[in-house]
């Protein structure tokens, strides 16, 4: 018998019509986007359903946004089957999803924290002063070897996404002069990427610990399901708390926290939320170790249905 984990995304994945079938087509998802519009006191749902881009992009509504989306489709595919999970993780925000499926936290004290821990990420860093930028084709070492031998100013790594694709953060003009030296060291590609904020690094840690006040009202439990954590690529104890205000200006492990998983059996991961961003990931992750894995994504009505009837046939296992 193999293990089940479930995978939640992060910022990127949001787009304009994000959740809207689910919500018309499946009432547990639609009680979900409901009670998330009036924790927040915000109609989120118009957001994500018909607003601008440049509005969903805003840090503060795209984090409630694909945490709202991920747990609608987590309800609505609970409400069809008795799924049993051995682990959950996300991508940076995509942790609390994970946390909302692993009864760690409710899910209205997740979208309200996230809302604000949007803010504070945003607020922290003036527009302009940070920046991030993927690194593709280029392994770890030699990515921390340049970043590691700048004269002056901040450029960190973010993400570990997998083999050969690494993104680093940190001050706009800083990020441009890597750029080009990881170029010449042999990368295939540089992107820099379309965020407000540099975020995952060293110049976020005032919005870590602004949301530290914001977790002390909150009541964060142990995990009922094993997490795997961003910051440590390693399972939630009691520490939770501390991994989620480091998580903010600390490098995400996907690359180490997905090998962990591979590492004690691991074989089946199911990627709930837009995108499938994650999907591709682990697909490299796997194929690195060359193991065989099998992954689902679930993201909208037609594609939670093609699981269900996949999973009745007892196919997934």
């Amino acid at each position: 018998m193999g293990k089940i984990a479930l995978v939640f995304p992060g910022q990127g994945s949001q787009y304009v019509g994000m959740a809207k079938d689910i919500y018309e087509n499946n009432e547990s998802a639609k009680n979900v986007i409901d009670n998330a519009c009036s924790v927040l006191d915000l109609d989120l749902k118009n957001i994500m359903f018909e607003g601008s881009d440049e509005e969903l992009s805003k840090t503060e509504n795209t984090q409630p946004a694909i945490v709202t989306h991920s747990i609608a489709l987590l309800e609505a595919l609970n409400e069809k089957i008795d799924l049993k999970y051995d682990a959950c993780l996300g991508l940076s925000l995509g942790e609390y999803s994970a946390l909302v499926a692993a009864d760690a936290i409710e899910f209205k004290d997740a979208v309200s924290l996230v809302k604000k821990r949007g803010r504070f990420m945003q607020d922290t860093v003036p527009v302009g002063k940070g920046a991030m930028a993927a690194i593709l084709g280029l392994n770890r070492d030699a990515v921390e070897n340049v970043i590691n031998n700048i004269d002056s100013g901040i450029v960190e790594v973010a993400n570990y996404n997998s083999p050969g694709q690494i993104v680093i953060s940190g001050e706009n003009d800083k990020i441009d002069e890597v750029m080009t030296m990881l170029k010449e060291s042999g990368a295939k590609r540089t992107v820099k990427l379309n965020v407000s904020g540099p975020f995952h690094s060293s110049m976020l840690k005032e919005a870590g610990n602004k949301l530290s006040k914001e977790l002390d009202k909150i009541n964060l439990s142990k995990p009922k399901v094993h997490v795997v954590s961003n910051v440590s690529a390693n399972y939630y104890e009691d520490e939770g708390k501390n991994l989620l205000i480091k998580q903010v200006s600390s490098s995400v492990l996907w690359e180490d926290s997905i090998e962990k998983l591979l590492a004690e059996g691991f074989d089946t991961f199911i990627e709930i939320g837009p995108g499938k961003t994650l999907r591709g990931f682990i697909k490299k992750i796997s194929s690195s170790k060359n193991i065989d894995v099998n992954i689902y994504n679930i993201e909208d009505t037609k594609s939670l249905n093609e699981f269900v009837e996949t999973y009745n046939k007892g196919e997934v296992i």
